[in-house]
């Protein structure tokens, strides 16, 4: 797990991140394999991770932060940096009577907890100027292609309230933090839980994909016929497990090749099957735990338990490529539940869904909305590969048997056409309670 890092000996701040990152999942995973019938998430655990300012953590560090959270016993998901408590908490005091409060600050010895922070470079692609993300994002979609856009990830460092002595010097603010972060539960419909948002797209075929509920004992998204099915509610012990399965599920049909393009020919019991399945039961967790609703593991995926951990251990870079398809499939989900969200408190019938209403990419799923591809039929020769669609690229063939003639040895993904603008250098960012902001609006996994 080598990335950049000024002393090459050194692991980087990403590695580190990572390392903490697969540290936590290996622990929740054991913890789950001795007892597969646990929750992803304790009852009574945290509400959606937020900053100081009230913006949520979006994906993998929602994910990660709420791990944490429940690991070292935290009571409010409210987390901060040095720089935001001393811009939020610690503000210019200019009258006597303020210059006498006690300053918030972090308790010795406490440690930070990272989250990423992804920014981005856009190089025009004829004359290599680069231009201002803001500004991109304002462009047509016709002009957009007149540009590359190359991420980089940074690494921040942020600490929970309860590390601070915000509680003894500000209990004020405290109590209000706490009454922002109660839990809220769904609607109780006698004893089974019911989720409007939820139940809306079933009955008015508003998901990306139709949901049938129907009178049988298996749950699978069809990624021949496009469909998900499900058993009836009433066949759910309660009405948790229900809309458990239901999101994951809708995790797993986010990953058609007309959508994200993560889905792999695989069979069950296959490492892909496995890392997939993964992938579907945080995001349904991570769904499920914004909205109150306990999310235990489902029957199915308990047996990849053990592969879980095996490619946690095995490979560094399984939880970072997990965590970036669980922060896509999430983006999507919650952007059309909360589309569903606003009609029904809008007293407004609950539309149908269709491609207008897609907002999937590629890579940026939560920075730039492009609509849903069309579906088109694969060649079955590669199909049957599992090697998706757009799988291949030029390569520069001239460039790599000269690199293999000078040097004895060459890489194909080092003269791919086009790489050389990967190299352009993203102007270094300082820290601000603005990028503060940026990480918990969803550009960190």
């Amino acid at each position: 797990m080598s990335r950049y890092s000024k002393n090459p000996n050194q692991p980087s701040a990403e590695d580190k991140a990572l390392d903490r990152f697969t540290e936590l999942m290996i622990d929740k995973i054991k913890s789950m394999k001795d007892d597969w019938h646990k929750p992803w998430f304790t009852e009574g655990a945290l509400v959606w991770p937020r900053n100081l300012t009230g913006r949520h953590y979006n994906g993998g560090n929602a994910l990660m932060l709420m791990l944490h959270a429940e690991k070292e016993g935290y009571k409010l998901p409210v987390w901060c940096t040095f720089n935001s408590i001393q811009k939020v908490l610690n503000p210019e005091q200019k009258g006597a009577k303020e210059n006498d409060r006690e300053l918030v600050h972090v308790l010795k010895g406490e440690k930070s907890f990272p989250v990423f922070l992804t920014t981005f470079t856009v190089i025009d692609k004829d004359t290599k100027a680069k231009i201002p993300w803001e500004d991109y994002k304002k462009l047509t979609d016709e002009e957009k292609k007149q540009y590359n856009v190359f991420p980089k990830n940074h690494v921040f460092n942020v600490f929970n309230v309860a590390q601070t002595n915000l509680q003894q010097v500000r209990p004020d603010l405290y109590t209000k933090l706490e009454e922002q972060c109660a839990l809220k539960r769904p609607v109780h419909e006698g004893e089974v839980f019911s989720f409007p948002a939820i139940d809306s797209m079933i009955s008015n075929n508003a998901w990306v994909c139709p949901i049938k509920p129907e009178k049988q004992d298996n749950a699978y998204y069809s990624l021949s016929k496009d469909h998900i099915v499900v058993p009836l509610k009433e066949q759910f012990v309660d009405g948790e497990s229900f809309y458990g399965t239901v999101l994951h599920e809708m995790t797993h049909s986010t990953g058609s090749a007309n959508r994200l393009n993560r889905l792999k020919a695989a069979r069950f019991g296959d490492r892909e099957y496995g890392r997939e399945e993964l992938v579907a039961e945080l995001g349904s967790a991570l769904i499920c735990q914004q909205n109150g609703i306990q999310k235990h593991v489902k029957g199915d995926s308990a047996a990849y338990l053990k592969s879980w951990l095996e490619d946690l251990q095995e490979s560094p870079d399984f939880i970072k490529t997990v965590m970036s398809d669980v922060k896509k499939a999430t983006a999507v989900i919650s952007f059309r539940m909360q589309e569903v969200q606003q009609q029904l408190d809008n007293g407004q019938h609950v539309r149908p869904y269709t491609q207008e209403d897609a907002v999937f990419a590629p890579t940026l799923v939560d920075e730039v909305p492009f609509k849903e591809k069309p579906k088109v039929e694969e060649p079955e020769e590669i199909a049957a590969m599992g090697i998706p669609s757009g799988t291949f690229r030029k390569v520069d063939v001239n460039a790599l048997f000269g690199a293999l003639k000078r040097d004895g040895e060459a890489r194909l993904s080092d003269h791919i056409v086009g790489e050389e603008d990967r190299q352009s250098e993203s102007e270094d960012i300082s820290q601000s309670e603005e990028e503060e902001d940026a990480i918990s609006r969803g550009r960190g996994r």
